[in-house]
């Protein structure tokens, strides 16, 4: 059940610009800066994100990455995106809006990494914002969900701050770092203020 959709079927996601950033779909000359900033943020992402495949920096794995990310979004599955930071373009983050449900449901759960350097500067808060109003708007969802460690006071504050109401807790929710974690529960609707 696809209704409601309104991206074709082989419509590439738009760039989104927001506030002092941009978003767009990665593509192969994407790899090195990714690379790059992902071994840089290795010790600061590490808490907060599966264990890594030991290939996953290669950039065989990353073009894995990208056609999987790109048959997602033909699938109407999931939209992944890199932030850049508006002036100098330079590579800060990474969003994810994905296991997309249509039908009844009209909702999808929302992922999202920083560059340690980029930390704590506002850029993730303005791509989520940016990215909920793609969701709402050309995706037309009515709900968009995520969860985080309870630990993870910076995750927390992003989230309330971009307007996401905690509905729950989920036990053993997600394996991070190789150990099943509890996560808070969050979701933000589309008539939320």
């Amino acid at each position: 059940m696809a209704f409601f959709r309104t991206v074709g079927f082989a419509d590439m996601a738009p760039a989104i610009t927001g506030e002092g950033v941009t978003l767009r779909a990665p593509q192969l000359g994407d790899f090195a800066a990714w690379a790059a900033l992902r071994e840089q943020s290795r010790d600061f992402l590490t808490p907060w994100e599966p264990i890594w495949p030991s290939d996953d920096l290669t950039r065989g794995s990353f073009r894995r990455r990208l056609r999987r990310y790109q048959d997602d979004q033909r699938n109407d599955l999931a939209y992944a995106f890199l932030v850049f930071r508006s002036g100098d373009n330079a590579l800060v983050g990474g969003v994810t809006l994905a296991n997309i449900r249509r039908g009844v449901a009209q909702a999808g759960s929302l992922g999202y990494w920083i560059g340690a350097p980029f930390a704590h500067r506002g850029y993730m808060s303005a791509a989520v914002r940016s990215l909920l109003t793609y969701s709402f708007g050309a995706l037309r969802l009515h709900r968009v969900e995520a969860a985080c460690i309870p630990t993870n006071q910076p995750s927390i504050g992003l989230l309330e701050k971009c307007g996401f109401t905690r509905e729950g807790y989920a036990r053993r929710y997600l394996c991070i770092n190789g150990i099943w974690h509890d996560h808070l529960l969050y979701a933000r609707l589309a008539d939320d203020t």
